[in-house]
């Protein structure tokens, strides 16, 4: 067995591919934000009342942004998403170094927590199509991190 391939499942749980895909998670879930953020103002709603109805399937045109409480969720609904992105991109840059495994952890059970959150509010407010988006969000966000840093995976690979 060559070089190469003996050490290509290391890459993928090395500290470097971790660092990195931390920040693809946090790009997945800051994206939302400014997404969210458009459904504050009626000029710039209509991406985030198509992504709700996305999220509601069927896209029916019945999700509307006609209430002022829902553009005021919206604005909470993008801080919230857009801070925990940024967050994460932090972490990733100066805390993952000294920590990568508790990072790595928090992160995932950050993930976790807003999956069975979302999921269960989206059960119990009859948008059950929503579950199966948000399985495609945390498979995506959470990549590699479900697994350990391979051991001999040092911060300087």
């Amino acid at each position: 067995m060559n070089e190469a391939t003996k050490n290509h499942p290391a890459k993928i749980r090395s500290h470097q591919f971790y660092k990195f895909w931390l920040k693809i998670t946090a790009i997945i879930i800051g994206s939302f934000g400014p997404v969210f953020f458009l459904g504050t103002m009626a000029s710039t709603l209509e991406p985030a009342r198509l992504t709700l109805d996305l999220l509601s399937w069927p896209v029916d045109g019945l999700t509307t942004y006609d209430s002022p409480d829902t553009r005021f969720l919206s604005a909470l609904t993008g801080g919230f998403l857009f801070g925990w992105g940024v967050m994460i991109w932090c972490l990733s840059v100066w805390v993952y170094d000294l920590a990568p495994d508790a990072v790595r952890r928090s992160v995932l059970i950050g993930i976790l927590s807003w999956f069975i959150l979302d999921s269960a509010g989206s059960f119990a407010s009859g948008n059950t199509s929503n579950v199966l988006f948000n399985i495609i969000v945390l498979l995506l966000a959470v990549g590699p991190l479900w697994l350990p840093i391979e051991k001999n995976s040092s911060s300087s690979n």
